[in-house]
C-alpha cells in the first residue's frame, strides 16, 4: 500500500475504475459489474474510484452495492465533486455524455462550497456509506477560477474537518493538475492519459513538481481510452477514435512487446508505475475476465531489453523512468 502525500490515506498500487461499470460507451449488467468488484477485491486491489458523472451515478450505486459487505477499514475509495446531479424529465439517453443509460439526471457544473457539499452527500447515498477517503475536484478545466477560488478551499475545510482523508483534483490534462500541486497543498492528483507509452506530457511539469512536493499522483488512462490494450483501426484513444499515425505506433509498441516475450498492456501499465510520483495506477474493466487479465499484466516483470528497444527506436524518452531503473518511490 502506498500513501497519499502526507495523508493517513492509502492506497493499492493497482487499482479499480468505475466508469466502465457506469455503462461507459455500452451496457454493463449489474451482476457482471459486481462481478468485476468481487474479482478486483481477491486480486488485492484496495483502491476503488467513481463519480457522480459515471453513468449519473450508476457507478456509485453498483459500487457501494458491492463493496457494502467487505470491511470498511480494508479498502480506500474515492469519488468527485464539480458536476452535480440535478433530476431531469428529459427522454432518451445519456449517450452523448458517453454511457448508455437512461438520461434521467442532468449534470451542472458547480465548484461552490455549498455545491461540492451537496454533491459529496448526494455521493454518499448514492454509494450506501457515511464516508469516502478521498474527494477529487472532477475535471475543472473550463471553471478554474471557480476550482481555485471556492471549490478547492471547500475540500480544504472537509479535510480539516476530518470529513475527507485526503483530497485533490482529476483531469485528462497535467498542466492545471501542475498548478493544483504547486500552488495548493492538495494530497493527490489523478492524471488521466497523460502519462502513457504514448502521451508523455506529464513528465515535464507535472510528475517532477508532485515528486519534489511530496504530492501523489495516481494515474488514469494507461491504455489511452483502449489503443494501448488492443491496436487497431477503430480503436479508441483519448473517449475518440485513434488517428492512424497513432495506431501504427502503438502496432509498433506491441511489435516491439511481443519480440522481448511480453504484452503492450504489461508494458503500459508497468511504465505508467515506474515512476517515483505515481503512487496507484487507475484500471477501469467491466467484467472479471478484464479486471484479472489487468491484475496479471501488472504483476508481470517487463524485460529491461524492452525500453532498451524503445528508447534505441526512439518511441520513449530517454528520461522517463522504466521498471527495471526506477528510483525510489520516496520523495526527494
Amino acid at each position: 500500500m502506498n500513501r497519499l502525500g502526507r495523508s493517513a490515506v492509502e492506497v493499492s498500487a493497482l487499482s479499480f475504475g468505475g466508469a466502465a461499470i457506469g455503462n461507459l460507451y455500452t451496457e454493463v449488467g449489474g451482476e457482471q459489474a459486481h462481478e468485476a468488484v468481487d474479482a478486483a477485491w481477491q486480486r488485492g486491489i484496495r483502491y476503488f474510484d467513481t463519480a457522480p458523472h459515471y453513468g449519473l451515478g450508476l457507478s456509485e450505486r453498483r459500487l457501494g452495492a458491492a463493496l457494502r459487505d467487505r470491511p470498511r477499514d480494508r479498502y480506500t475509495l474515492s469519488t468527485k465533486v464539480g458536476r452535480r446531479l440535478e433530476p431531469s424529465d428529459g427522454a432518451g439517453d445519456d449517450l452523448a455524455g458517453g454511457f448508455a443509460v437512461p438520461a434521467t439526471h442532468r449534470r451542472v457544473w458547480d465548484f461552490s462550497a455549498d455545491g461540492i457539499r451537496r454533491t459529496l452527500e448526494s455521493s454518499l447515498e448514492r454509494l450506501g456509506l457515511d464516508r469516502v477517503d478521498v474527494v477529487y475536484l472532477h475535471d475543472p478545466d473550463e471553471h478554474a477560477e471557480a476550482a481555485f477560488r471556492e471549490g478547492y478551499p471547500a475540500l480544504e475545510k472537509l479535510r480539516s474537518e476530518g470529513v475527507v482523508g485526503a483530497i485533490g483534483a482529476g483531469m485528462n490534462q497535467a498542466e492545471m493538475l501542475t498548478r493544483f500541486v504547486r500552488d495548493t497543498d492538495v494530497d493527490v492528483v489523478l492524471c488521466a492519459g497523460r502519462y502513457t507509452l504514448l502521451d508523455q506530457s506529464a513528465l515535464t511539469g507535472l510528475l517532477p513538481a508532485a515528486h519534489e512536493r511530496g504530492t501523489s499522483v495516481v494515474i488514469g488512462g494507461a491504455f489511452n481510452s483502449g489503443l494501448l490494450a488492443n491496436p487497431q483501426p477503430g480503436a479508441k484513444y483519448n473517449y475518440t477514435v485513434a488517428p492512424s499515425d497513432l495506431v501504427q505506433r502503438a502496432l509498433r509498441l506491441k511489435s516491439v512487446a511481443h519480440r522481448h516475450g511480453t504484452t503492450l498492456r504489461a508494458a503500459a501499465l508497468a511504465f505508467c508505475a515506474a515512476h517515483p510520483a505515481v503512487a496507484s495506477v487507475l484500471v477501469g474493466a467491466r467484467s472479471a475476465l478484464e479486471v484479472r487479465d489487468c491484475a496479471h499484466q501488472f504483476a508481470a516483470r517487463v524485460p529491461a531489453a524492452f525500453w532498451q528497444e524503445l528508447r534505441a527506436k526512439g518511441l520513449l524518452p530517454a528520461d522517463a523512468p522504466v521498471p527495471a531503473e526506477a528510483p525510489s518511490k520516496e520523495p526527494s
